[in-house]
């Protein structure tokens, strides 16, 4: 195994891009991302891991819907810094619930296939609002109020989250707990197209979350560079 990961162009980069193929007709389903460890693990166990770098994690594909990739077969390319790999795909490739992530033709926009699987409830509805929000990015600002934000920039989007603070502030304030929700939602919407502008995933708000686990609010506090 160790030979197999040596013939990698490491040199070029840290991350290896990963066409992934069905095994049995070839469609194209997606393409991702390797660093050693997600190599050795996929060859170890056949099953597809990579590195997300948007979660800035080994990723197991199918950790959270089930829908994991067995690997049939490793195919290098002729420079050494490409890997093409034949699966069998459970459920579908893309976190949209559709069969393959390439659906969306570029000239016109059209979206050439459909929703197969609906992957809302194995995701959370935190983990779909954002990749709906990052699907928003290309959209018509004119028909869609997450496009129009991105339009605008960044002074546009945190004035909402800070707007959106205030609100809940001023909620709680009142002791008015219906508001304290609509406008706790409000602000994580906005806080959410905040993270989705630098492509943040809020995996890992959820790894710093998990990391805090391990020590006191104070401890934590001092571990902070000032």
């Amino acid at each position: 195994m160790q030979n197999a990961i040596e013939r990698i162009d490491w040199q070029k980069s840290d991350l290896l891009p990963v066409i992934v193929q069905d095994a049995k007709n070839n469609e194209v389903l997606m393409m991702a991302y390797m660093d050693k460890q997600a190599l050795e693990l996929s060859l170890t166990t056949k099953i597809a891991h990579y590195f997300s770098r948007s979660k800035q994690r080994i990723w197991k594909k199918g950790e959270s819907s089930g829908h994991i990739q067995k690997i049939h077969s490793f195919n290098l390319d002729c420079d050494n810094d490409t890997l093409l790999i034949k699966v069998t795909q459970e459920g579908v490739a893309c976190h949209t619930g559709r069969r393959s992530c390439f659906f969306t033709e570029l000239e016109s926009g059209e979206q050439n296939s459909s929703i197969e699987v609906n992957t809302d409830a194995m995701y959370g509805v935190i983990d779909t609002l954002y990749h709906t929000i990052q699907e928003r990015k290309n959209a018509d600002p004119a028909s869609s109020w997450t496009a129009k934000l991105f339009a605008k920039g960044e002074n546009t989007i945190l004035k909402k989250v800070i707007e959106e603070a205030g609100e809940f502030s001023f909620a709680y304030k009142d002791d008015d707990e219906g508001e304290m929700i609509y406008e706790a939602a409000d602000l994580t919407y906005h806080m959410l197209v905040a993270l989705a502008a630098k492509n943040i995933s809020p995996d890992r708000i959820k790894q710093e979350l998990s990391r805090r686990f391990d020590m006191s609010g104070i401890l934590e506090k001092n571990s902070r560079p000032e």
